[in-house]
């Protein structure tokens, strides 16, 4: 059992390892002050709150995706909504970049305005 974000990426097939080195570094840029850590099992970022979760399956990336920032993209998320706060993103293809950090960046100012510093 992994105990660092480095192991479970390290413990991932080599296509998976790359796509979710690319995700993490794309969440770490939107949320440069953000803690990294496992949370249930899967990396997980918080910043005055929960920011977003990801984990690494035989297929796919899943990113979790928290109240306000689901809410803000709603139309944006849906073609790879799988659940109300679950994205999926084919292991293979390419990471919706803009669209990550969107939501990061929204989860991120929604989580200051209710713990403000």
């Amino acid at each position: 059992m992994p105990k660092t974000v480095d192991e479970y990426i390290a413990q991932l097939p080599s296509d998976a390892q790359a796509m979710a080195m690319q995700l993490r570094a794309i969440i770490q840029k939107a949320a440069p002050k953000a803690e990294e850590k496992l949370s249930y099992g899967m990396p997980y970022y918080g910043y005055r709150g929960r920011l977003i979760y990801w984990g690494a399956f035989k297929n796919h990336l899943g990113l979790y995706v928290m109240g306000d920032a689901r809410e803000a993209f709603a139309a944006e998320i849906e073609p790879y909504r799988k659940s109300k706060a679950t994205l999926h993103f084919n292991l293979g293809q390419p990471l919706p970049k803009k669209l990550i950090t969107d939501i990061v960046k929204v989860q991120a100012k929604a989580n200051v305005a209710r713990k403000p510093a």
